[in-house]
């Protein structure tokens, strides 16, 4: 089930390396039809192995940022098999955005419910208009937000998360960046601006520590500590080796700004 168009849009890299891809179902408040994650998941795994990305930006297209799943869709073949056909596409394109060696950031300038929610807790970062509100309101349909909370759990405390999950009720921006969920809130008219000042900061760093960063940071928070603290090692010390690394440390040595190899 489809708008006619394409549903999702790719604005192509600029100058800095930054990618944004728009949710482009704006009638149906950009819910994640099928035709929508499959065209997602084709773009982060093709984004995965373009060297010349630093940042993917996600947006939304019209008054949503994302309403979740197409419920219409959801509701057209109710079999079990087909259902978990469905939630493991979905599962598996949110943990794709883990894996992508660049940071992703959300840009969220209206709702973001059900697995919208979850999108926005699956990005690396977030910057939200203060407009936007959020929700994992499954529960309301009878329908609780299982996968949602997997992300959800591991940005905000559980009691928080469960508190969302159980009575799914909306929170404010403020709420989501005081819960964090969300890392930025700014006016609506500030948020593009906002977003490009995120990125571009991420930008002025080196693609390959960020990239080491980013893998070592979501595999050590599932270890405990002593293995932590090993991988975490092991990370730092390969990071060092690198040509820009090295070219940053003698620079603070020397008192100069480095000149990285980007």
């Amino acid at each position: 089930m489809t708008d006619g168009a394409d549903p999702l849009v790719r604005r192509a890299r600029d100058a800095a390396g930054v990618v944004t891809l728009t949710l482009n179902r704006p009638q149906a408040y950009n819910a994640l039809s099928e035709e929508l994650l499959a065209a997602l998941q084709a773009e982060v795994d093709a984004l995965g192995s373009d060297t010349g990305v630093r940042v993917v930006v996600l947006a939304g297209a019209g008054k949503a940022f994302c309403a979740g799943h197409d419920l219409r869709q959801m509701r057209a073949e109710p079999s079990l098999e087909y259902y978990r056909r469905l939630f493991a596409q979905c599962s598996q394109l949110m943990q794709s955005l883990t894996r992508l060696p660049v940071p992703v950031i959300a840009r969220v300038h209206g709702v973001a419910t059900a697995a919208g929610c979850q999108l926005v807790a699956q990005c690396d970062l977030a910057v939200a208009s203060s407009e936007a509100r959020f929700a994992v309101s499954g529960v309301n349909l009878g329908l609780f937000c299982s996968t949602p909370g997997v992300p959800l759990a591991r940005n905000v405390g559980r009691k928080q998360a469960f508190e969302m999950l159980v009575t799914g009720e909306f929170i404010d921006a403020r709420q989501a960046q005081e819960r964090g969920l969300v890392n930025r809130v700014v006016e609506p008219a500030a948020l593009d601006a906002e977003v490009a000042r995120l990125a571009a900061s991420i930008c002025a760093k080196p693609r390959v520590a960020v990239a080491l960063g980013k893998q070592l940071f979501y595999r050590q928070v599932e270890l405990g500590l002593a293995a932590a603290y090993e991988a975490a090692g092991q990370t730092m010390a390969c990071n060092m080796m690198e040509a820009d690394a090295l070219e940053g440390v003698q620079a603070f040595i020397d008192k100069r700004a480095p000149r990285w190899g980007i």
